[in-house]
């Protein structure tokens, strides 16, 4: 079992970046795969980005392709989201994920929330224009 808790939001200007951290407990952390969602007001949830297991693999949704990039310090149980030419839309609170399952995902699933097994609280990220 992992607890998973966000930090790093906060207010910026457009064009402005932040980076994001996911602290996670467990000794386990290493073997799962963790994404990014973020969830604006009045929106549904969104995927942002994924990164596998050892950080050799990542993936991004084309709204944030380019501008974000997500990465991980297993030593340190973390996984980080640089934001980079932030955007008014990109205002939401972002969560982080695990997704405990070992075995082989198509890239099509990593949109769904429900493939992941835990989620943080949530931070907030606001962005101004």
């Amino acid at each position: 079992q992992a607890q998973l808790e966000e930090s790093g939001g906060g207010l910026v200007q457009a064009g402005g970046s932040l980076r994001l951290s996911c602290a996670a407990s467990g000794r386990t952390f290493s073997n799962y795969d963790m994404g990014w969602f973020r969830q604006a007001p009045g929106k549904e949830r969104e995927f942002v980005a994924r990164i596998n297991w050892s950080g050799a693999s990542t993936y991004y949704a084309d709204s944030v392709k380019g501008r974000f990039t997500i990465s991980r310090d297993n030593a340190k149980n973390t996984v980080y989201l640089q934001m980079n030419s932030l955007e008014p839309e990109d205002t939401a609170v972002y969560y982080c994920a695990a997704d405990s399952y070992r075995g082989y995902r198509d890239s099509s699933s990593y949109y769904r929330g429900h493939i992941y097994a835990y989620w943080g609280q949530g931070t907030q990220v606001t962005v101004s224009s």
